[in-house]
């Protein structure tokens, strides 16, 4: 077995590529050193910001971003084996020169923007599913084909096609007692309604109730999300999950927190990756005066919110804000949001 290259050494040996990378591609020696950003790589050279990703960049704009305003950069350079599509079109969003790379051995190419995926509708053709969910006291959540039930912005069910084996797996540590699959509907023709706290990715709490019917179980796990999941409780993996979903949530109850007469949850511009990551959400709502307007809301130094808010503005043509709580509110991020071809006002949250 291979042992596992040391952190950094293979910090140096990204560095010393990065370097070797846009030496060949400005055509001459680069003296700048390279300092370690995001895993990967980064130089200033020629008032240029050159960022190497070493993985996934997709969600790595912001920070990217970041580096290159606070290093006092004009442009920014981002190479990237894997993610770069998505960065090459919130890029687009953007007044700011960004240009993003793919490397082949020592030659750099131009990374083709990836387009929004396809929205996907979900079928309503479920009632009785449906019907259980909001008499559970769950509110129904439809994003990109997917129909799911949430309590205080936090999923704690959802409508499948077929069983899911393991999704309530992970990090169950005994929130609610667990069970095999009485916790789920399953009707007999494929399509069923699984009770937990999960997503996407199958990465969830376990949090199915030993023998009692899927109604009571969806019901008592309403009941444990509520308790858990408001200002004043102490701190709890069910309240420290989806915070940014907690706060939309928030917001519905009250729009004029974000300045709105109304609001609802919306669809984000792309499928959730999973439970665990803080991903920023969207509502749409409308003013007094009925402009329709969408909000992002996001929770923690995310570095990302504001690229995130370009894919929200090429989605819809409507106004957008973002509303993050005020401690969150950092400098860097009123330096990027002001550098969005379309301007968007910023909401702090106390």
């Amino acid at each position: 077995m291979t042992a596992a290259m040391d952190p950094q050494r293979r910090g140096q040996l990204l560095g010393i590529k990065l370097r070797a990378l846009v030496g060949d591609h400005v055509g001459r020696a680069v003296e700048a050193e390279p300092v370690p950003l995001l895993g990967g790589s980064a130089l200033v050279d020629a008032d240029v910001a050159w960022v190497l990703v070493d993985g996934d960049a997709s969600r790595l704009l912001g920070a990217s971003l970041a580096w290159a305003i606070r290093h006092g950069a004009s442009a920014l350079n981002v190479v990237a084996d894997v993610g770069g599509g998505t960065v090459a079109r919130r890029a687009e969003m953007f007044d700011f020169p960004i240009n993003v790379w793919f490397p082949q051995v020592r030659t750099l190419l131009p990374t083709v923007a990836e387009p929004l995926p396809e929205r996907r509708s979900a079928s309503m053709d479920n009632p009785d599913l449906i019907e259980m969910i909001t008499n559970s006291g769950a509110v129904v959540n439809v994003e990109h084909g997917t129909i799911a039930g949430e309590v205080r912005g936090l999923e704690i069910c959802r409508i499948v096609d077929q069983p899911t084996v393991g999704f309530f797996a992970e990090l169950s540590n005994g929130i609610v007692p667990a069970s095999s699959s009485n916790g789920a509907l399953d009707r007999g023709d494929g399509v069923r309604l699984e009770v937990g706290v999960g997503a996407a990715d199958r990465e969830a709490f376990q949090m199915l109730h030993g023998d009692l019917p899927t109604a009571e179980a969806l019901m008592s796990v309403v009941a444990t999300v509520i308790t858990h999941r408001s200002a004043s409780a102490r701190q709890h993996p069910l309240n420290r999950l989806g915070v940014e979903r907690y706060l939309r949530w928030e917001a519905e109850q009250d729009p004029s927190r974000v300045g709105l007469a109304s609001l609802r949850s919306a669809e984000p511009p792309a499928p959730r990756p999973n439970l665990k990551d803080p991903i920023p959400c969207v509502a749409a709502g409308s003013t007094a005066d009925d402009q329709a307007v969408h909000v992002v809301f996001s929770s923690g130094v995310d570095l990302d919110a504001v690229p995130f808010v370009a894919d929200v503005q090429r989605m819809v043509g409507t106004p957008v804000r973002l509303a993050v709580p005020t401690r969150d509110l950092v400098p860097v991020t009123r330096e990027m949001a002001e550098l969005l071809l379309k301007p968007i006002e910023l909401i702090a949250l106390d």
